[in-house]
């Protein structure tokens, strides 16, 4: 009798924590605030990353010698740039689709409930659905990326190489 005493304070005190965030995780603005501190995160990582791909690009040209090789560090921090940016693009599409792909999933359960398929067929079918639109997503959030962190690494080649020669032209 005690122990049940003791743990019915518990209980509602689990109740009232679980009622509490639920009735926080319900308000939009929670959920707003939630996307913005994501990407804060993700654009303060990002930014870093590149400041940090520059100096390191900067210390590997002053401390070359030979033009021939300035080619290959400018590729190499090109690349990075390119992988971190399209990652980048990757997470922002992501955040994009999944309440795109999750509204169209209800619809399309919702409608083959009211065109009279059984419960079993439903569930079956829920879960064929969920492998299409998760495999769909994929393949098209990795399309993106790649094209994505192609044409940085192109454009940052290019620029990075060209600033190289900028600086060496005002040298002599």
């Amino acid at each position: 009798m005690a122990e049940t005493k003791e743990q019915e304070p518990l209980q509602q005190q689990e109740n009232q924590s679980t009622m509490f965030l639920i009735k926080i995780m319900s308000k939009r603005r929670t959920w707003v605030f939630l996307f913005v501190s994501v990407y804060t995160i993700l654009f303060s990582i990002s930014w870093n990353f590149l400041k940090t791909v520059l100096s390191w690009y900067e210390s590997t040209m002053s401390n070359s010698t030979t033009s021939a090789s300035a080619g290959w560090p400018a590729l190499y921090a090109s690349v990075l740039l390119g992988v971190a940016f399209g990652v980048l693009s990757m997470v922002a599409a992501l955040a994009v689709a999944v309440p795109a792909t999750l509204v169209t999933w209800i619809t399309i359960l919702v409608l083959l409930t009211f065109a009279g398929k059984p419960r079993r067929d439903l569930v079956l079918e829920g879960k064929k659905l969920t492998a299409d639109i998760i495999g769909f997503v994929v393949k098209v959030l990795i399309k993106e990326g790649n094209v994505v962190a192609a044409l940085c690494a192109v454009l940052g080649y290019f620029a990075l190489v060209r600033r190289n020669k900028d600086d060496r032209v005002v040298d002599y």
